[in-house]
């Protein structure tokens, strides 16, 4: 066939190095750019085939969100906006692993396997964040969408969250929005402006921001996101990409990490500051107090805000609806009794992934997901929408009950439901602080956090860790869940948990208690531990005081 003579032709100018392995991970391949051209063009090849399969447009988005400048990476987004499904995932690991002279065989095995009819048109649309490796990777995707003879949409610069937004209205006919970024812009801009108009008092201490932008591409497209908001909101950008070098001492993941602030931003006492990542899809808030100690608001306490609005608002506006949030072990403990206990919220766990919290979200009226480091949404069944839009137009509710349900029909508007998005959830945040009149620091002791500590244990294989119960617990290898349990027991309102890397031979330990030093303690004792039980190389983990 014609079809493939040019899939090989356009291969040899992308070529891939003799005997290098890679896996599509939870957030697709990443890695040092410099090993990555094969690869794109090889996810243009498999998102055209995608595309053929579903007979919808395909997203891939070129990108390595919080890795350093050097990484790339690219990920494929599905007709509804969300992650290529696993059965897929393995597609793009075994493609992407074919040696040169075996990429034909393996691309026909995909055929056959899916039944695609090659007949089928295929739309393909391709997005990249500010990395300078971007551009190239890109075009390599479109090369290989065309190989195939797909069509291709190139939006260029834009977010994570623009282009699964994107590819999702362009699935629905247009009944998510407008497929273009300045439709993105004015959708969440027009139900921000009306959740926050008559809102009383609102002093310019309360629409005012400083926004970390990561020096990469959410710094771009916050600002020409704020030519929309009409005043509403003002912000102060600091690494926007002009100098600095991106996510290099700064963004969502250096901040929730390292517990402090980002270099290159002002930070005045008590102010309300955020952070985005390298390609938006995550934001963590944060401020200083009058004694210059700093406090860091996660996804956890993101969670919490957004579903204690949401069920404040379903309770006036009577509605029932079942409303829950999704979270992972590395959840705060406090942040899990506050939502259960206090505020009477279903609260469910899944493993690590955004993919598996995005799917738990779905089994509910209302799910608000968020992983602790900030990245999350919220999505509302359809079911939820059509009452809360029935209610909203209902001529014999009255004033308070209509009230809520316009307010929960612009909440669903200012939501990005296909992803995470930093630019959203932001607007959401400021509406909900806005309406509910409160500052970051009331905001901050909804809860209090407990003591916690991350650390990874080097091993010479970290399969020998098999978990279950949402990665809280250890399968294997044998006696090590016994001795996190009896460490654990010596400690006060402690808890701890180990899970294998996704990506590196390392184990990464998790642990909680009542004070600091309880947590860092439970820490280092259950490294020994793993250490000890499941392969651990190098030096023996050392004490933290």
């Amino acid at each position: 066939m014609a079809q493939f003579q040019d899939v090989s032709q356009k291969s040899t100018l992308h070529p891939k190095p003799t005997g290098l392995v890679l896996q599509y991970g939870t957030a697709g391949f990443r890695t040092n750019a410099k090993q990555l051209d094969h690869i794109m063009y090889r996810m243009g090849l498999l998102a055209t085939l995608r595309s053929k399969k579903t007979k919808a447009t395909i997203g891939v988005m070129v990108t390595a969100s919080h890795n350093p400048e050097e990484d790339n990476g690219v990920k494929l987004i599905d007709p509804m906006g969300e992650m290529v499904t696993p059965a897929w995932e393995g597609y793009a690991t075994q493609l992407a692993n074919a040696e040169q002279e075996d990429l034909l065989t393996a691309l026909k095995d995909i055929i056959e396997r899916e039944a695609i009819n090659m007949n089928q048109e295929a739309n393909v649309f391709v997005g990249k964040d500010t990395r300078s490796s971007s551009a190239r990777l890109s075009q390599a995707v479109l090369d290989g969408v065309s190989a195939l003879g797909g069509h291709s949409k190139d939006y260029g610069l834009v977010t994570t969250p623009q282009l699964h937004y994107m590819v999702c209205c362009q699935n629905t006919q247009g009944r998510y929005g407008e497929a273009t970024v300045e439709g993105y812009y004015h959708k969440l801009s027009q139900a921000f402006i009306q959740l926050t108009k008559n809102v009383p008092n609102r002093t310019d201490d309360q629409k005012h921001l400083s926004v970390d932008g990561a020096n990469g591409i959410g710094a771009l497209k916050v600002r020409e996101m704020e030519g929309h908001l009409k005043g509403e909101l003002q912000i102060s950008l600091f690494n926007d990409g002009t100098s600095g070098k991106l996510n290099h001492q700064c963004g969502a993941d250096h901040v929730k990490v390292q517990q402090k602030a980002p270099t290159g931003i002002e930070m005045n006492t008590g102010e309300r500051c955020c952070s985005f990542d390298g390609d938006a899809d995550r934001i963590v808030y944060y401020y200083s107090d009058s004694a210059g100690q700093f406090h860091l608001l996660d996804g956890d306490k993101i969670a919490t805000l957004i579903s204690t609005f949401l069920k404040e608002l379903l309770t006036q506006a009577g509605l029932d609806l079942k409303i829950a949030v999704v979270q992972t072990a590395y959840a705060n403990g406090s942040s899990t009794h506050y939502l259960e206990d206090t505020m009477k919220v279903i609260v469910i766990c899944t493993k690590t992934g955004v993919k598996h919290l995005h799917h738990a979200a779905q089994e509910f009226d209302i799910g608000v997901y968020f992983e602790a480091n900030g990245h999350g949404t919220v999505l509302f069944s359809k079911t939820a929408e059509q009452k809360i839009q029935q209610l909203a137009k209902d001529p014999n509710s009255n004033d308070e009950r209509k009230r809520s349900a316009l307010l929960l029909q612009n909440t669903i508007n200012l939501s990005n439901q296909t992803v995470g998005d930093a630019i959203s959830d932001m607007l959401l945040i400021e509406t909900i602080l806005a309406i509910k009149g409160m500052t970051v620091q009331q905001w901050d002791t909804i809860y209090t956090d407990l003591p916690n500590r991350q650390l990874k244990v080097k091993v010479s294989d970290r399969r020998v860790i098999d978990t279950t119960d949402a990665e809280r617990r250890v399968v294997s290898p044998a006696g090590l869940q016994e001795a996190i349990d009896s460490l654990v027991k010596k400690f006060r309102r402690a808890r701890s948990f180990v899970r294998p890397s996704g990506t590196e031979d390392v184990v990464r330990v998790y642990s909680e208690a009542e004070t600091q030093e309880s947590a860092d303690d439970l820490a280092h004792e259950v490294s020994l531990a793993v250490y000890r039980l499941a392969g651990g190389v190098g030096d023996e983990p050392k004490p933290l005081h």
